[in-house]
């Protein structure tokens, strides 16, 4: 498959999901499961009092997300995705999963945590762009924005490395890298909001 230029519609998510429920096997992998831990392990606060997450999948790591927030807000593009995450999290107080197509339909908030797992690289420059200033506007002062992304290739718009940097440069005169991991197979930054 070529590179695409433009970023991923929801149409692309609703097809993989369609064939496949659990299509990256966010519920049995010993990879997903490792990572997810690591994310939730570099999170600098014990809890959030907003959080907002882009691009929650099946919400397997959105359950765990939402026994650290006050409030969260979890969001994707395909809508069989957020039936199931709304299945798999059932009524957890204080969480909503959300259909939204990502960055035009962002939801305008103040959030203290901004989570981009596994996003970042399915947006173009621009849209990427957009996320950026967004959450220049909408993550609060002193609050943390996490990305933790695949560094392997990838047939996205970004490769995953070119995303976060894009992120960083975009956001660097008001966020801050607090950390920076890379593993084998992804990498971890956190950002604060100055």
């Amino acid at each position: 498959m070529n590179q695409p230029t433009g970023s991923l519609p929801a149409s692309y998510f609703e097809a993989l999901y369609a064939s496949n429920p659990d299509p990256w096997a966010f519920r049995t992998s010993e990879y997903e499961a490792a990572k997810y831990a690591h994310t939730l392990s570099a999170l600098p606060k014990p809890r959030y009092g907003s959080g907002l997450e882009v691009g929650c999948s099946i919400g397997v790591l959105t359950k765990m997300l939402a026994e650290r927030c006050d409030t969260l807000l979890a969001l994707d593009a395909s809508a069989r995705a957020v039936g199931e995450a709304r299945k798999h999290c059932g009524s957890m107080p204080g969480l909503s999963v959300e259909v939204r197509e990502v960055p035009r339909q962002w939801p305008r908030g103040r959030y203290d945590l901004l989570l981009l797992s596994e996003v970042v690289y399915y947006w173009d420059e621009a849209d990427l762009a957009l996320v950026a200033e967004l959450a220049r506007r909408d993550v609060a002062p002193g609050g943390d924005v996490l990305l933790v992304h695949w560094i392997g290739t990838t047939d996205y718009p970004l490769s995953g490395d070119v995303a976060v940097e894009g992120f960083i440069a975009a956001t660097a005169d008001i966020m801050r890298v607090e950390r920076q991991e890379r593993t084998e197979r992804y990498r971890l930054d956190l950002l604060r909001r100055n």
